[in-house]
């Protein structure tokens, strides 16, 4: 049986270290890739490791590392002390990979773009040195986002240098805009040459350009914005590139821990319940509604909102609908945090509507399920969203997602079936699809219908693995 070797590398990982939705997708994609049978893998079998940082808000216990490599990295002729420790994640075998650039920066991201630019730097080309020294050698570099795509380029300039022929690089993209900072002085010193390519010339020294330019595939996290890429409008400036090699992009969505989320177990909730006992599910919003000081009423519709408050994610075109909504019986829980202008939005429009809104300005995962199971309507009009978790997670829960028709948010939601979606960026489609929503509220008969639709939706991990194990097969 053929194996296929894959070091995946990505900036942060669940549950080492978490500080965004990445950290979910590294932590869990390549557990499923490795957990697939031969025959859902296309008759191979599929060996994938995790490389990250070992950053210093990593707490580990020293004897849980086991020291496998030691080398250097040279930067502006100067040795760079590396190395790399191994553990495991159930099945799972992850690198750790450290190294003064590393070591110096305190925490995962900095808003100093320079400290990151030579952190994500060196790591970058550190992980595809260390293969160099395992006892694991890897068929394929699969890097995401900016902060390990320049893996990718490092890898085809060894390979004009006559260096790993045999290797080959995937890079998936989770938000194009996030280029990553120009790294003009730092190529120069870790002996890497400007890209001549046919990248936009403001673009050749910046990784993640650079990553989708060497990469043999570019996988974004979901089909629509994949196509999305291609368009002025979401193309962050390489639309234009990204067209000319569109046969090297595809889309693949996002899985989520369907153990984890799970309705019928869920610790966090107060009652569990499933797609055939959805009148249990009633409890779980009288729980809601006490816990957030709203009117205990099982008949009045109530908006759920789970999301960081950026203008990306559309909380502010939410908040403006359902201020106009005055004719209609509802109520809204909002947690999440982020811009202070959003967030002050929030707190006002909860003065406005004291006895229907509870806004809670802070980051609450146990809040934030019995928000998925308790609500019955999950808004999320996000401007842009290449995948998207929570309309997903939602589903799960049997709260019914209203969305714009972007990116996985499209990709995912069937229209009348499983929720709700709008095309108009602006606050007034919102408010016409959330009214129609809540008249098909009304009929409880046709609620349920959607709320088992919704909840049969298999969004696993599994789905994705087989997709991404056929991509390999075509490296």
């Amino acid at each position: 049986m053929k194996t296929i070797k894959v070091l995946f590398l990505a900036a942060e990982a669940a549950p080492f270290v978490k500080i965004g939705g990445l950290a979910d997708v590294a932590g869990a994609l390549p557990s499923a890739l490795r957990a697939l049978s031969e025959e859902d893998a296309g008759g191979v079998k599929l060996d994938v490791r995790l490389a990250i940082p070992l950053h210093m808000v990593i707490r580990t216990e020293s004897a849980t590392l086991r020291p496998i490599a030691s080398f250097s990295i040279k930067r502006a002729g100067v040795d760079i002390s590396t190395q790399v420790f191994e553990t495991r994640s159930g099945d799972l075998p992850v690198y750790f990979v450290s190294g003064e650039p590393i070591t110096t920066s305190a925490s995962v991201y900095s808003s100093n773009a320079a400290l990151d630019g030579e952190k994500y730097t060196f790591f970058s080309l550190a992980a595809l040195e260390m293969t160099k020294y395992l006892d694991w050698e890897p068929d394929i570099i699969h890097a995401n986002d900016w902060h390990t795509a320049l893996a990718a380029y490092a890898l085809q300039i060894k390979q004009w240098n006559g260096e790993m022929q045999d290797k080959k690089a995937l890079l998936t993209v989770h938000n194009l805009p996030f280029l990553g900072p120009d790294l003009t002085g730092r190529l120069a010193a870790y002996g890497l040459p400007l890209s001549q390519s046919d990248l936009p010339e403001w673009a050749r020294a910046q990784p993640l350009p650079l990553g989708l330019w060497a990469s043999k595939k570019n996988v974004a996290v979901s089909p629509t914005y994949a196509k999305e890429m291609l368009t002025e409008e979401l193309g962050a400036g390489l639309e234009n590139f990204l067209t000319i090699h569109k046969d090297s992009l595809t889309g693949i969505i996002n899985g989520i821990d369907a153990e984890s989320f799970d309705p019928e177990t869920d610790a966090a909730i107060p009652t569990r319940f499933s797609a055939e006992t959805l009148k249990e599910r009633s409890w779980n919003k009288a729980a809601l509604q006490q816990l957030t000081g709203l009117e205990i009423d099982s008949s009045i519709p109530l908006f759920g909102i789970v999301s960081r408050m950026t203008g990306q994610k559309g909380i502010d075109l939410a908040l403006s609908a359902l201020s106009k909504l005055k004719k209609n019986s509802w109520q809204a829980v909002i947690l999440g945090t982020g811009d202070p202008v959003i967030e002050q939005q929030a707190k006002r429009l909860e003065k406005l509507f004291p006895d229907r809104v509870k806004v809670e300005i802070r980051y609450d995962d146990r809040l934030a399920r019995k928000i998925y199971a308790g609500s019955d309507l999950f808004l999320m009009p996000s401007r842009y969203e290449p995948c998207g978790l929570s309309q997903m997670v939602a589903m799960r829960y049997g709260c019914i997602p209203i969305a714009r028709a972007t990116g996985g948010l499209r990709d995912t939601i069937k229209h009348g079936e499983t929720g709700f979606l709008f095309e108009e960026e602006s606050a007034k489609a919102l408010l016409k699809s959330m009214r129609e929503a809540l008249k098909v509220y009304e009929n409880n008969d046709h609620w349920q219908s959607l709320q088992r639709n919704a909840m049969a939706q298999d969004f696993s991990w599994e789905n994705s693995a087989k997709q991404y194990a056929a991509l390999y097969q075509t490296l």
